[in-house]
């Protein structure tokens, strides 16, 4: 009888603890505060906006409502219009091709939707 309950109490605290960790952050809400966000992943969702890239590394735009903010993709870049989640970590002062592009997101994944 032990047993089931601690299974019945872990269960619903496992959950919560994964579903967290899927929580989507605002563009604004990184935008206003980017050293709180700093080198933690955090999870996007935007239209890109624009996006330019060689092979299969390139910077994407992104705009949620909320404001925008720059990828860094090593997988390769969405076309603009898409519809995107993107994970990875929050970064800041970043330069790339001699331009430099402020706080923008390390991208570890991302899907078009």
């Amino acid at each position: 009888m032990r047993k089931a309950n601690r299974l019945w109490i872990s269960l619903p605290l496992a959950a919560a603890l994964l579903l967290a960790g899927c929580a989507t952050t605002s563009i604004g809400r990184i935008r206003s505060d980017p050293s709180r966000f700093q080198n933690r992943e955090v999870n996007v969702n935007g239209t890109v906006t624009s996006s330019f890239g060689a092979l299969i590394t390139g910077v994407y735009e992104i705009d949620d409502g909320t404001g925008r903010i720059h990828v860094i993709s090593n997988t390769g870049v969405p076309s603009r219009g898409s519809r995107v989640n993107v994970r990875g970590s929050v970064i800041n002062g970043i330069t790339l091709g001699g331009r430099s592009f402020g706080t923008a997101i390390r991208e570890r994944h991302h899907k078009v939707r």
